[in-house]
């Protein structure tokens, strides 16, 4: 009987012996996974580059085996922009971004791409804090949160509302694909693949600019168990950001 493999690390995915460690219960191991998985499976590996901006995901791309780079904070769709213009040879270049780095220091690199329509995806990575420098308040943090500087929780009156980047962006007329997944769950995991390569199609397709918002846990900064922040997910972050794709 053929063996067939079912199960496994992907081929992609390496091991890199001393990388950056993360703390317990993150998952940004789990993102490198996920980018391992589609790439490999759509057969772009030698045609993806990937590019890092600056926070808990800017090791991300090392364990991968594709061509990647990091760039400047806020920064990563510029440059983003520069290698899919240069190298149009390489039909998909994405980036992976935290919610500051997209969101903030980042969002007017980020609305100067979509405007022009560029044929990029980003991955932005929803933790509703800046994880990398001990939590703080992010344009993501839930209404009430409390954090570093929010002792006494998010109040829309001083710190505004969460900010709804895939909803927004669903607006804009040069974006092909906008959705929102999470990791909280094997259902989501594979749910939220499905829109990763779904983002990745439009760039093969010439369509337009892709954006995927993956919310993931960071139980450290939350004070947390890695299960409780699981369930975090589920009952808070959820209900403030929707799963689901928001333009197609």
């Amino acid at each position: 009987m053929e063996k067939v493999l079912v199960s496994g690390r992907p081929r992609l995915w390496a091991h890199m012996v001393g990388r950056f460690i993360y703390c317990p219960g993150c998952q940004h191991p789990t993102v490198e996974r996920l980018l391992a998985e589609v790439i490999e499976e759509m057969g772009i590996e030698g045609r993806a580059v990937g590019i890092a901006g600056v926070g808990c995901h800017a090791r991300l791309m090392m364990p991968l085996d594709i061509d990647s780079m990091q760039s400047l904070h806020g920064r990563a769709t510029d440059v983003a922009t520069g290698i899919k213009r240069a190298l149009r040879g390489r039909p998909v270049v994405f980036t992976v971004q935290g919610d500051g780095d997209c969101g903030s220091i980042g969002a007017g690199g980020l609305i100067g791409a979509v405007s022009r329509g560029e044929r990029i995806t980003v991955v932005m990575l929803n933790n509703t804090n800046y994880g990398t420098t001990g939590g703080q308040m992010a344009p993501t943090t839930l209404l009430g949160q409390v954090t570093p500087t929010t002792p006494e929780g998010r109040e829309a009156g001083t710190h505004g509302y969460p900010l709804h980047l895939a909803e927004l962006l669903a607006t804009m007329r040069s974006v092909a694909y906008a959705a929102r997944g999470a990791l909280n769950s094997p259902a989501n995991y594979q749910r939220t693949k499905r829109y990763l390569r779904k983002a990745f199609q439009k760039q093969l397709d010439n369509a337009g600019f892709s954006f995927v918002e993956i919310l993931l846990a960071c139980p450290v900064n939350w004070h947390l168990t890695p299960v409780e922040a699981m369930k975090r997910i589920e009952d808070e972050l959820v209900p403030e950001f929707p799963l689901g794709e928001f333009k197609e």
